[in-house]
């Protein structure tokens, strides 16, 4: 009988350790359990700082008369001529305001400088912000245009992802969720091309969030 090679006596000792149960055996993990720590610093700040640190431009508003004076300032600032409005509660509080809007898809295509919706959640550990079709704006009117306007409140921030989905599935329901959901992280960009960077290459160019403080002192 030919003696074992060393191939032999490897694929032996292999066969007969998985044979034998393991010693120790790891922890089931916890699927349930958060990754991430719970954010040690306030929500807003937080909120602000990733959305910042993205690409996105950021404005603290008191209340909404203070909105409409910082929205005026950065229409003529960055001279929109066009800036698209389609849910109800955002027109009602520009025509209040006499802040000059378009309220339907007239010359959308041609003319998309800029488009204000509001939004679902806003995510503090990513900067991110939760669009929806469920409202008025749609699937269109926060990806065509150049310029994305957020209109958004302080009570929609929550800590991570999984907080804004648990949030929509309390708002809708886990059946009747909206078609579409899209996290906004910053401004579009890719850098597919010879590495460098472009802006605006499958959506817009900038993003712009108008944060309500409505939850008091």
């Amino acid at each position: 009988m030919p003696s074992e090679t060393s191939r032999d006596i490897v694929l032996r000792r292999v066969r007969e350790a998985l044979q034998k149960p393991s010693p120790h055996l790891p922890p089931t993990p916890n699927l349930t359990s958060p990754v991430f720590a719970p954010p040690a610093d306030d929500l807003t700040v937080l909120f602000a700082e990733s959305f910042v640190r993205v690409g996105g431009t950021f404005y603290y508003c008191a209340s909404e008369a203070d909105f409409f004076d910082q929205l005026f300032a950065l229409k003529k600032e960055r001279s929109i001529e066009h800036l698209f409005v389609w849910e109800p509660e955002l027109k009602k509080l520009l025509h209040a305001a006499g802040i000059v809007f378009t309220g339907d898809e007239t010359d959308f295509i041609a003319h998309a400088d800029a488009g204000l919706t509001t939004c679902e959640a806003l995510v503090a550990r990513t900067g991110s912000v939760v669009l929806s079709s469920a409202t008025a704006s749609g699937r269109r009117l926060s990806i065509y245009p150049d310029q994305q306007l957020v209109f958004a409140r302080a009570s929609q921030i929550v800590a991570d992802i999984g907080d804004a989905l648990a949030r929509l599935e309390q708002q809708y329901g886990t059946d009747k969720l909206p078609s579409m959901l899209s996290l906004a992280t910053g401004p579009s960009r890719t850098a597919d091309i010879e590495k460098t960077l472009v802006l605006g290459a499958h959506g817009p160019r900038s993003i712009t969030l108008f944060l309500i403080d409505d939850l008091g002192a």
